[in-house]
């Protein structure tokens, strides 16, 4: 990793790993009505004003890393890309299981299917692994820090989510954040 990482748009850049966004957005945004309204926290949430501008700079810093991704050339040929490329598959994989069931259920149910039986948040941790590879495979450590940030975020993001989650699935939520990590982990109840 440089100091100083070389800029250049182009093809081969760290943008092909951060597309999945769009891409993910995009089917949400097709997939109906109901699952657009789903995908955000709602004003019945009453997110504190700390929450407010925890979710303004995630945003911001998302999209940082995502124009920054444009001109942020790829290290093929590096144990950095292919360690990136791991990581990167790992939370593709994730965020499309969570994009599924999170289009699947219905939004009066909670989603307790697939990777959301091991963590309550699968689509900020898919989030966390395709960004923290994309940053590893372009050996760019001010992507890294990006993603730092955006954790920190996420992770207040989560607490508001959680808080709103409680009040509208009341104590089949609290028994799911029993079994469930927050993250991830091996959940301790069984179904």
């Amino acid at each position: 990793m440089h100091l100083i990482p070389t800029l250049s748009p182009g093809i081969w850049n760290a943008w092909i790993f951060m597309s999945v966004f769009i891409l993910q957005m995009l089917v949400i945004m097709f997939a109906g009505e109901r699952v657009r309204k789903r995908s955000h926290i709602p004003s019945e949430a009453k997110p504190n004003k700390n929450e407010k501008y925890t979710a303004v700079i995630a945003n911001f810093v998302w999209l940082t890393a995502l124009v920054y991704s444009i001109f942020l050339p790829l290290k093929p040929g590096t144990v950095l890309f292919y360690t990136g490329l791991i990581v990167f598959i790992i939370g593709l994989i994730i965020l499309t299981i969570a994009t599924y069931h999170f289009i699947g259920i219905p939004s009066d149910q909670l989603i307790t299917k697939g990777v959301y039986r091991f963590s309550r948040h699968p689509m900020y941790l898919a989030t966390f692994f395709i960004c923290a590879g994309s940053g590893f495979s372009s050996g760019s450590w001010i992507f890294l820090i990006l993603c730092m940030v955006m954790v920190f975020c996420f992770h207040k993001e989560a607490l508001a989510e959680e808080r709103f989650c409680l009040v509208k699935y009341g104590d089949a939520y609290q028994e799911y954040m029993n079994c469930v990590p927050r993250w991830i982990a091996i959940p301790t109840c069984t179904s």
